[in-house]
């Protein structure tokens, strides 16, 4: 055998490991379709919230019933931005698993999924806490450094690259802390950019010469 076929064989060997180990079907196309989703619900969030002090400004009297609606306003316009995202990350993350001949659903995905829904799930009632007693600017940063935590917590089951963002998440929403009444723009920066640079990065990576194909 010639070194030629041995590292041929040693090629697809690595393959297979990474396969069985890691869940590698991920698409930099959803972390650019979750961007774009985040930096549209970030304006159209922003652009409630000008409105809505504009009108306090003029009147000069706080009003609880319209403060209520736009806190309503922007905990569905979360789920709808959330819901976008998961949309557009299963089809690109499922067009590409098809491309491979991958399974969208195995044991590898599923540990994905478990890792990374313990930290959500404890950032989602720690952040209704939050709401419940009044405190809307830690709401932001919450959502950062709980996202990433649970993005940490499930890169050992997938790309190397997803612990990065992970990070870069979580250290974006500590810096919030320090800056409460910037929140949306964290928001959009964590949610919305660092999603787009990561999806292309991942894309130019993996996808642009059909890596782990």
């Amino acid at each position: 055998m010639t070194d030629q076929q041995h590292l041929q064989t040693l090629t697809d060997i690595k393959r297979m490991m990474e396969r069985s180990s890691r869940f590698i079907s991920l698409s930099g196309l959803s972390g650019v379709s979750a961007g774009i989703s985040a930096l549209a619900g970030a304006w159209l969030a922003h652009s409630w919230i000008v409105g809505y002090y504009n009108s306090w400004n003029a009147s000069g009297v706080f009003d609880e019933g319209a403060f209520v609606q736009l806190k309503f306003r922007l905990i569905i316009l979360a789920f709808c931005v959330m819901a976008a995202a998961l949309a557009g990350g299963l089809f690109f993350t499922w067009r590409r698993a098809r491309r491979n001949h991958l399974p969208i659903w195995d044991v590898t995905s599923r540990n994905v999924l478990v890792n990374v829904c313990i930290p959500l799930a404890a950032g989602g009632a720690f952040i209704a806490g939050l709401l419940y007693n009044h405190l809307e600017t830690l709401v932001a940063p919450t959502c950062l450094v709980f996202y990433g935590l649970a993005l940490i917590n499930g890169s050992k089951y997938t790309l190397p690259d997803v612990r990065y963002l992970g990070i870069c998440e979580t250290v974006l929403g500590i810096v919030n802390l320090f800056f409460l009444r910037k929140g949306i723009y964290f928001w959009a920066v964590g949610f919305g950019v660092l999603h787009i640079i990561y999806g292309v990065l991942m894309w130019w990576k993996y996808e642009r010469k059909g890596s782990f194909q």
